[in-house]
């Protein structure tokens, strides 16, 4: 299949996910400083049909076999070489001005995650994490859809589970009716752990490859599994998780809030904020990063 011969961005903006997200999981923490907790659970938008044509995509083309050609493709990180400060930049490029929550670009929601979670007293690489966690949206300026590089992640080689949200688009999925991939274990032995788990393709495992050689464990598991929703909220992946993965699945709980909550109409003050990420940034990561 030609990706170019289906509409590949239901979306109006990449944020519509997000706003998804606030409706599915309100938080009761304390992060969300622009809106009450209120606010968030009762969104006041009616429900896209543009996210769960975002969803029918999604669920329909992630196949197994598309994801190894994604790896493929792309974790050999040879499409653009630049230096860290000028990759925000690139990523900046991704603004729409249609989008009704925050007119504020994609960096200034990186930092004012990085800043939430700094304000918390958390370590110094977390806070770094915040910075980078959306990095593998760049994806999309790359050319790829929206439903290759957003939506909720979920594993491959194994049965869907009706946790997932929107689970019903599966049935049109090449692997639904595979019958080595169609039962619970699949492919996989119980509680084999998720480094041997093929994972939808999105931002998480792009990020995720990106930093690995940087980041302590703790900040990987963050990046690599934010989007994981059925089994950080559902837990519906026990059975292939490992006791590793389960004790590391503490710190994506923590980040979360700090992602979905932390956006406010007022942007941090970067020239103050500046020399302080300067300095964060140029502790953990080379010069420049190659995507």
């Amino acid at each position: 299949m030609n990706n170019q011969d289906i509409s590949n961005n239901p979306l109006a903006d990449l944020d519509h996910w997000e706003d998804d997200l606030l409706r599915r999981y309100p938080d009761p923490d304390t992060i969300a400083t622009n809106k009450t907790k209120e606010e968030y659970r009762n969104y006041e938008e009616p429900a896209r049909d543009s996210v769960k044509e975002f969803y029918r995509l999604n669920h329909t083309y992630q196949s197994y076999e598309f994801v190894e050609n994604k790896k493929n493709e792309f974790l050999k990180f040879d499409k653009k070489e630049m230096p860290v400060w000028q990759a925000f930049d690139f990523l900046n490029e991704l603004v729409d001005d249609s989008d009704p929550d925050t007119d504020l670009d994609q960096f200034q929601h990186l930092l004012q995650t990085s800043e939430a979670i700094r304000a918390d007293g958390h370590p110094d690489w977390m806070v770094l994490t915040g910075l980078f966690h959306d990095m593998g949206k760049v994806l999309c300026l790359f050319g790829e859809p929206q439903w290759a590089v957003v939506g909720d992640t979920f594993p491959l080689g194994c049965a869907f589970s009706d946790k997932i949200v929107y689970s019903e688009f599966f049935t049109s999925n090449p692997d639904y009716d595979n019958e080595t991939f169609n039962t619970k274990y699949g492919i996989y032995e119980p509680n084999c752990g998720l480094d041997n788990v093929q994972m939808s393709w999105g931002h998480d495992e792009y990020v995720y490859q990106m930093m690995k050689d940087y980041l302590p464990e703790s900040a990987l598991y963050m990046l690599r599994y934010h989007s994981f929703y059925a089994q950080h909220r559902e837990h519906a992946y026990d059975h292939l998780l490992s006791k590793h993965d389960q004790e590391m699945f503490k710190w994506v709980n923590l980040f979360n809030p700090y992602d979905l909550y932390s956006k406010n109409p007022v942007p941090p003050n970067w020239a103050e904020l500046k020399p302080y990420y300067e300095d964060l940034v140029a502790k953990y990561l080379p010069a420049t990063l190659k995507f």
